[in-house]
């Protein structure tokens, strides 16, 4: 009659199946190496018994329940034992539980310590016993045990303390985890009791030795390695954390919370892990070496512009990593992942974008646009915008080559008037960046400082921006997955196309990809021998800096890598004297993009058949000139000069005063001499008051560098 009273209200013996486990999500790299499992209560993978090795299951049936394959699914001894324990002391403990008795107890019932929860342990053992073979029953155990904290099932916990698959686990490791579910937390090396795992390994072996599962001679060897065991350290039990994150993120949106945490999903990424621990180390590395200059943290992506795929993100200097309000450098490092997370201004990293944009509208690479002190109007009520460049120096007559190569300020701000605010943001949104919608507001908020980056991105959009430059104008859209299936192998979803858009030309591409990876054209700032100029690989680079040295920036490409770079402080507070292409972020982006080119065929960029090669004036940009010294230079076919630069004229001077330009009436007598002048002259677009602020700025560098000239 007890026996059908404590029947009534029990679960069914077929929940125990593989379906009713709630079961982890594991996130791979792209070969094969996980990096985090995703899980809500218990980190569980289901695996078949074939895939445990045969010592674990003998030193488990040792040490848990050595009459395993000829008791009925309880134990009599045990029990008496456990009813002898409610009356002396008033409470159920220490019964000698069989291994089937302990999977209804973590899967169908309680933990609760009562007579009552073991009469019905008892009752449903049985009936697990006669539904179930021992084979099941054993496969059912391993995956429903706990091994300590949220790790159940012996495939989690081979994962979680040896960093493999359960089906590689050598003697030792399976002894220490056959030890551990009689007390978890006791027995785990990450305890409070690390060693505490040797004694327990040393019974669990003369158990098995006992039973004849092992020789004398194995037990005493095996002993000996225990003390001497590698667990993988708790810190690397996610890899990559600031992508396994995002990628978590990505998940869930697509297929929800629950099945993301519950539904064993098997998620296969793009990214490369290997590059990614490289990537982690030199991040970390360059960021402690700039600490005298203020920098407390550091970030890098690595794209493959083809196709967007996500080969590493560094999302900080250290996810592991808590910020020290005592510290000096603020901010060091933590789970904020700068990449995906961050709205930092670009600094000049955002000018090849209005190049770009003045390339698709006629403008050519020799464009010649003069570099010298200029006020622009800062529009009602505002102050007048005087931009200053990176050395304090004005250079003159400069073509958009070398004013975008060495990243001249003042000549991309007088692009950016020429061109168009509007436009350039356009140009900045089609390819990616979605802070920099072309609306009327955004204008008028950013300006003409929009070029020297007056604004904030994101740095994943600002990376993936440029791969328009290196997969000849088009934008590879960022790709994190690459396959997800459900535990069965049945694909969820597989990414098959490449999300590209066509933002550019592929001639405006190449062209601009060329300027910056031509040493030459950034001479003026960088010299020949910084870390911008790898030599024998054709990279292509483009540094950034804001003007209160917040941010500091070096993206560099070839046409597979993409490597995009930032350093700065999480609070936002000002780094000091950060040199572009020399400290802060071009050492971190040298380092990994040679990284992520090891192995990796050499590939050039492919120059369209509508750009043309043309010999040009060095100094004009125009068709060569008798006299003056030449330079080849690409343009869009139908943009190549037709003439000289208009630089070059030739002027009638009066014959009485050398210094005068002849009047009418000394023409009319043929007083004046003809005489070749250059003459540099530009209108003022941005003049609100007829006044040429361009023009004055170029005549007052003339007189204060040429006034003796002739």
């Amino acid at each position: 009659m007890m026996f059908f009273w404590y029947s009534r209200d029990l679960p069914t013996p077929g929940r125990l199946s593989a379906s009713n486990f709630p079961q982890s999500t594991k996130i791979f790299d792209r070969n094969g190496i996980l990096l985090y499992d995703i899980y809500r209560d218990e980190n569980r993978t289901y695996i078949t018994l074939d895939q445990i090795p045969k010592k674990l299951q003998e030193a488990t049936i040792a040490i848990e329940d050595k009459d395993f394959y000829k008791n009925q699914g309880f134990s009599i001894m045990g029990y008496l034992r456990a009813f002898r324990n409610a009356i002396l002391s008033g409470r159920i403990a220490g019964g000698g539980s069989t291994i089937t008795q302990q999977l209804v107890k973590n899967t169908l019932l309680t933990s609760e310590q009562t007579i009552v929860r073991k009469i019905k342990e008892f009752i449903l053992a049985i009936q697990v016993d006669r539904k179930y073979t021992k084979s099941q029953i054993l496969e059912l155990y391993f995956n429903a045990t706990p091994y300590g904290g949220t790790t159940v099932g012996v495939e989690a916990a081979a994962e979680r303390y040896f960093g493999k698959k359960a089906k590689d686990l050598d003697l030792p490791e399976s002894v220490i985890l056959a030890g551990l579910p009689q007390r978890p937390s006791y027995f785990s090396p990450y305890g409070q009791n690390p060693k505490a795992y040797i004694e327990r390994g040393k019974q669990v072996l003369r158990r098995m030795q006992e039973d004849s599962y092992i020789t004398k001679k194995q037990e005493l060897d095996t002993m000996k390695k225990l003390p001497n065991i590698v667990f993988l350290k708790e810190t690397h039990a996610i890899k990559a954390p600031h992508f396994s994150f995002y990628v978590k993120d990505l998940l869930i949106k697509q297929f929800g919370e629950n099945v993301v945490e519950q539904g064993g999903l098997q998620v296969t990424t793009t990214l490369d892990y290997k590059l990614e621990e490289k990537a982690e180390e030199i991040v970390k590395e360059e960021v402690q070496n700039a600490e005298s200059l203020k920098v407390g943290n550091g970030a890098s992506v690595v794209l493959n512009p083809k196709n967007g795929e996500i080969l590493a993100m560094v999302g900080s200097r250290d996810f592991f990593e808590e910020s020290d309000k005592k510290e000096k450098i603020p901010l060091k490092g933590g789970q904020f992942n700068v990449i995906t997370q961050a709205l930092r201004q670009p600094g000049s990293s955002i000018k090849p974008v209005a190049y770009a944009t003045a390339l698709e509208k006629g403008y050519t690479a020799s464009t010649l646009i003069m570099d010298t002190p200029t006020n622009f109007p800062g529009g009602a009520q505002e102050k007048d915008y005087i931009p200053k460049n990176y050395d304090g120096k004005f250079h003159g007559p400069l073509q958009l080559r070398f004013a975008l190569g060495s990243s001249i300020n003042i000549p991309a701000v007088k692009l950016l008037a020429l061109i168009g605010i509007k436009n350039t943001l356009t140009t900045a949104y089609d390819m990616g960046i979605s802070t920099f919608a072309p609306t009327d507001d955004n204008v008028n908020r950013f300006g003409l400082s929009l070029t020297l980056g007056g604004g904030d991105v994101k740095p994943l959009e600002l990376a993936t921006a440029y791969t328009a430059f290196a997969n000849q104008g088009f934008k590879s859209d960022p790709i994190a997955i690459l396959k997800v299936t459900d535990p069965k192998g049945k694909i969820l979803f597989e990414q098959k196309e490449v999300n590209k858009k066509r933002v550019l030309s592929p001639e405006v591409a190449y062209i601009i990809s060329h300027i910056l990876l031509d040493n030459n054209a950034r001479l003026i700032t960088f010299g020949s021998n910084s870390y911008l100029n790898v030599a024998g690989l054709t990279i292509a680079v483009k540094t950034g800096t804001t003007d209160d040295k917040r941010d500091n920036w070096t993206i560099g490409w070839t046409p597979n890598i993409l490597v995009a770079t930032w350093v700065g402080n999480n609070d936002n507070s000002p780094m000091g004297d950060v040199a572009s292409g020399v400290t802060g972020a071009a050492p971190i982006w040298r380092r990994i993009i040679l990284e992520a080119l090891k192995g990796k065929p050499s590939e050039n960029f492919i120059k369209p058949d509508d750009v043309i090669a043309i010999t040009i004036d060095s100094l004009g940009g125009g068709l060569p000139v008798d006299g003056q010294p030449t330079r080849s230079e690409y343009f869009i076919k139908g943009t190549e000069p037709q003439g000289s630069s208009p630089i070059y004229k030739t002027i009638k001077v009066s014959k009485a005063d050398g210094n005068k330009i002849a009047s009418q009436s000394e023409i009319d007598k043929n007083e004046y001499d003809a005489r070749k002048f250059i003459v540099f002259h530009e209108d003022d677009p941005t003049s609100t008051d007829t006044k040429n602020r361009w023009q004055e700025g170029i005549d007052q560098w003339i007189a204060d560098n040429h006034k003796d000239d002739s």
